[in-house]
C-alpha cells in the first residue's frame, strides 16, 4: 500500500478518469471491483446512458461493492448546472461515495460538503500556480494533468509536473501518457502514488464506446494525437482525422476575441460544451461519420488491442506488488 491506496482503502493505485461519453457503469465498476477505482461522470451517466443519477449509482453498485469516486466540474457557469451538481453530490454521499475529483475552478464547496463525511479530494491541475492556489482550501491530494493526456491536456510533461509539485507534500497522481505496465512502473518509480487512464480503458470490452472509436485508438499513434480549439474552445488532445486537418484546430477570430473576457469566455464555453456534449455523444456510441472528434492521449502508443478491464488493474496490480 502507499499513500494513496490506503486513503482510498484501494489495492491498486489506478484511477480510470471520467471521460464524456466513455463513463458508462459497467466500466466504472469493472476497474473498481478488480482493485483501482472507477470515477463516475455525472454528465455521462444522466446524459449519455439515461440513468435519473440515484438510479445511475444503484447499477454501479449492483456490479461492484468496492470503492468508486465521482468527477465534479466546479468551474463557475450557469446558476442551474451548479445546482444539480450539488445535488449529485450529496446524492453520492449519501449513497457512500468518498473519493472525489474536481476540476476547472475553485473547489472549496465540494470540501465543505464531503469533510464532514470523511470523504477525500483530488483536484486536477495542470501548473504549479493552480495547485498553490487550492491547496488552501484542503485538498488531499492532486491529479497532475501533463502534455500526453487526453481530453484537457496540460503543458508540461510528467517529469517536470512531479518536480513543480512534489513540494506542496501532497500525493501525486499521474494523468496522461500510461497504458502499459512499462508506463505505469516507470511514473511510480519517478514518485508519483499512481495513475489516472481514460484512453486505455476506452478500448475495453466494458467500455461501451462505438466500435470505429476503439479501432480509431488502437490504430493511432502518438504522432496523431493533435490539440484543437474547435471542440471546446480551449485546447482538446484528438486523433487527427481529415475532418480535423479540414476545419483547422484553432477558432476563429471573433471567438478568440470573445476568450478574452471573463464573462463571455464563460458563456463562449457553455456554449462550445453544448455542442461538443451533443457530437461527441453521436460520433462516439454511434459510429463514425466524416465529422468525428475522438477525444484520445498520446498513450494511444502502447494501445494494440482491445483488453479486458480488470485484466489491465490486475497487470498493474501485479507491477505495484512487485515495486513494494
Amino acid at each position: 500500500m502507499n499513500r494513496f491506496t490506503q486513503a482510498l482503502g484501494i489495492e491498486v493505485p489506478v484511477i480510470c478518469g471520467a471521460m464524456y461519453p466513455c463513463s458508462n457503469p459497467e466500466l466504472i465498476a469493472s476497474v473498481s471491483e478488480n482493485g483501482g477505482i472507477g470515477i463516475i461522470q455525472p454528465l455521462s451517466l444522466v446524459y449519455v446512458y439515461s440513468y435519473p443519477f440515484e438510479e445511475g449509482l444503484a447499477k454501479i453498485r449492483k456490479l461492484t461493492s468496492k470503492p468508486v469516486g465521482m468527477n465534479v466540474l466546479v468551474e463557475k457557469n450557469i446558476q442551474a448546472y451548479e445546482n444539480r451538481m450539488k445535488t449529485w453530490v450529496d446524492i453520492a454521499l449519501r449513497e457512500g461515495v468518498r473519493f472525489f475529483i474536481t476540476a476547472l475552478g475553485d473547489p472549496s464547496w465540494v470540501i465543505e460538503k464531503v469533510k464532514p463525511h470523511g470523504g477525500i479530494v483530488y483536484h486536477d491541475v495542470t501548473e504549479h500556480k493552480w495547485a498553490e492556489r487550492v491547496l488552501k482550501a484542503g485538498v488531499d491530494g492532486f491529479i497532475c494533468v501533463n502534455n500526453r493526456a487526453g481530453g484537457h491536456a496540460g503543458r508540461h510533461p510528467e517529469q517536470k509536473l512531479y518536480d513543480d509539485l512534489k513540494d506542496l507534500g501532497l500525493p501525486l497522481i499521474c494523468a496522461g501518457g500510461v497504458s502499459t505496465s512499462a508506463d505505469f512502473e516507470r511514473v511510480l518509480k519517478m514518485g508519483y502514488q499512481g495513475v489516472q487512464m481514460g484512453t486505455r480503458f476506452i478500448a475495453t470490452p466494458q467500455c461501451q464506446a462505438h466500435t470505429d472509436y476503439k479501432d480509431a485508438i488502437i490504430q493511432a499513434e502518438e504522432k496523431d494525437i493533435v490539440l484543437t480549439e474547435r471542440v471546446t474552445g480551449v485546447p482538446l488532445s484528438v486523433i487527427r482525422t481529415p475532418h480535423v486537418d479540414e476545419v483547422g484546430l484553432t477558432v476563429g477570430p471573433i471567438a478568440k476575441f470573445l476568450f478574452k473576457f471573463r464573462k463571455t469566455r464563460h458563456w463562449l464555453r457553455f456554449l462550445y460544451n453544448l455542442n461538443s456534449v451533443r457530437s461527441m455523444k453521436k460520433s462516439n456510441l454511434k459510429g463514425l461519420s466524416t465529422k468525428d472528434y475522438y477525444q484520445a492521449g498520446k498513450s494511444v502508443a502502447g494501445i494494440e488491442a482491445i483488453v479486458d478491464a480488470g485484466e489491465i488493474v490486475r497487470g498493474f496490480g501485479r507491477v505495484f506488488k512487485n515495486l513494494k
